[in-house]
């Protein structure tokens, strides 16, 4: 469960590309410090030439109450080495966080984190396709 909101933790998340693309799946850990986040993410997901590959990134951001927003950096591995924004709202009891992503003149689609507390795939999967 979340302690008192903090959004500290280990967060499992899918972001959807526009078009026929399918969602990909990521773990984030995440550090709040006062309205600051940091932490890493890593994903495995499809290259421009269809194959699967494993990545990592930073992130840095901040949050102001139900407001969170961060900078996800690829660190280079496999090539990628862009940033992408994330943009969403946390809920009331703290265990997801939804919103829009964006390559700044490139494209955006969604994105659903949840913490995983006895949850499955499915059931984020089924949560995704409510946003």
């Amino acid at each position: 469960m979340a302690t008192n909101g903090n959004l500290t933790g280990i967060w499992q998340g899918l972001y959807a590309y526009p078009g026929a693309r399918a969602p990909v799946s990521f773990t984030a850990t995440l550090i709040e410090s006062g309205a600051w986040l940091s932490g890493s993410i890593h994903e495995t997901a499809q290259d421009e030439w269809g194959d699967w590959c494993e990545v990592f990134a930073t992130l840095l951001g901040k949050r102001a109450g139900q407001a969170v927003a961060f900078t996800k950096t690829y660190d280079g591995t496999n090539g990628w080495t862009h940033a992408v924004a994330y943009d969403g709202a946390l809920n009331a009891d703290a265990t997801e966080i939804g919103g829009r992503w964006s390559i700044p003149a490139a494209w955006s689609g969604k994105f659903l984190m949840i913490r995983p507390e006895g949850r499955r795939a499915p059931l984020l999967r089924e949560a995704f396709e409510r946003i």
